[in-house]
């Protein structure tokens, strides 16, 4: 029978958000254990873009919304982390791109004087021309206008390695978690038979938190998803581009960012409005032509030729809204010993671990001696989409 095991705080769900939380609980001395029932990070953070928004794009009406302010600082904390110096080391993860791009099509260029007059980006956005173009407009064609914004893209799967290996010891593979009670109040999980008890429970699994809550016997708080119809390309003739393509209403037309396969070529993960309501009842193969056309329109230099193509459909959890509308900052819920809470999106990792720790303080919850932790089995690393769907 396995060892029962005593912890300060038991987290389930191993995505960036809980990767984050626990390595910001374990430099402030706590002691954790972070369960995962799949891969690490293998379900919405290995599926994201590893844009770190400053909340520019949510600025695209010029107005200053809730969701602006909220994630504006997020850029700032994250480059910090990235440099070594800041709330967490993660020196040595592999930054895709010091900065993310709007581009609006020649024809659009005049539907953005409210969008930099507004307080939400001014003095965060520069244009930029010539040699300082993304890779993939630098073409004599390219009519437009480029601004660079204070935003990074990050790699997801090296940023998922990092914080990994801060979780130590920590990480348990488990597949049946069920509630540990006394006297009817959770005192615990028990993880495939082994019992974890623990001050505070975290669930930050995504959309595993519906069904986690389901098993604990609460229906609150709600999850709503919000389905995305991806696009994935994979080719010799596409060049590093990270940029919203304007459309001319308030979210970006099409969201286009590069990665590295591991076959040494580019890969152009697509978003955006095309992956969005009308996207998501796209088959496959149209919503693949569909974005063959965006692309042939938008960078008609771009050799498609040899390009080869895939969806990903994805679900992104989040706390249940009114008109499925998308929640301004990360959201956290509490009942009793248990937290519940989504991060909403990969660049607000740190806002969710802020409120965990904040609730810990409120509840004076302190790091107590516990016994080192016994061999525990270990997750695997969630493999990005692209290795999976092309060759």
């Amino acid at each position: 029978m396995p060892s029962v095991i005593s912890t300060d705080v038991l987290i389930v769900g191993a995505g960036v958000a809980g990767l984050w939380l626990n390595a910001r609980l374990r430099r402030q001395g706590f002691s954790t254990v972070l369960v995962e029932s799949a891969s690490l990070g293998g379900g919405q953070s290995v599926k994201s873009q590893g844009i770190i928004h400053g909340g520019a794009k949510y600025a695209l009406h010029g107005a200053l919304t809730g969701a602006s302010e909220a994630i504006a600082d997020m850029p700032r904390r994250w480059r910090e982390a990235l440099a070594g110096n800041g709330e967490l080391d993660l020196s040595g993860v592999r930054l895709l791109s010091e900065a993310h791009y709007l581009w609006s099509p020649g024809t659009l260029a005049g539907n953005l004087t409210s969008f930099f007059a507004s307080k939400a980006v001014r003095g965060r956005v520069d244009q930029v021309k010539g040699d300082q173009l993304p890779p993939a407009l630098q073409d004599k064609r390219f009519k437009g206008k480029v601004y660079r914004l204070a935003e990074l893209v990050v790699d997801v799967p090296s940023l998922i390695q990092r914080l990994a290996d801060l979780a130590g010891d920590g990480l348990l593979a488990g597949q049946t978690i069920e509630p540990l009670l006394e006297a009817g109040v959770l005192v615990g999980l028990k993880v495939d038979g082994r019992e974890i008890r623990a001050q505070r429970i975290v669930l930050s699994a995504g959309a595993g938190t519906a069904e986690l809550l389901e098993h604990l016997g609460l229906s609150r708080p709600a999850m709503q998803r919000r389905p995305l119809h991806m696009i994935i390309a994979k080719g010799p003739g596409l060049k590093p581009l990270y940029a919203h393509c304007l459309g001319g209403g308030t979210k970006p037309r099409i969201t286009v960012t590069t990665h590295p396969a591991a076959d040494g070529q580019w890969v152009w993960y697509m978003g955006g409005d095309i992956a969005e309501s009308e996207g998501v009842a796209r088959e496959p193969a149209e919503q693949i032509a569909t974005a063959q056309k965006e692309i042939a329109q938008l960078l008609p230099w771009i050799d498609l030729s040899t390009t080869q193509w895939a969806t990903l459909r994805v679900d992104r959890a989040e706390p249940l809204q009114t008109g499925l509308t998308r929640p301004d900052n990360a959201f956290l819920a509490e009942e009793g010993r248990l937290l519940v809470g989504w991060p909403t999106k990969l660049a607000l990792a740190p806002d969710f671990a802020d409120r965990v720790i904040a609730s810990l303080q409120r509840d004076g919850i302190q790091p107590q001696a516990t016994e080192p932790l016994p061999p525990l089995p270990k997750p695997p690393l969630g493999v990005p989409a692209w290795e999976q769907l092309l060759p």
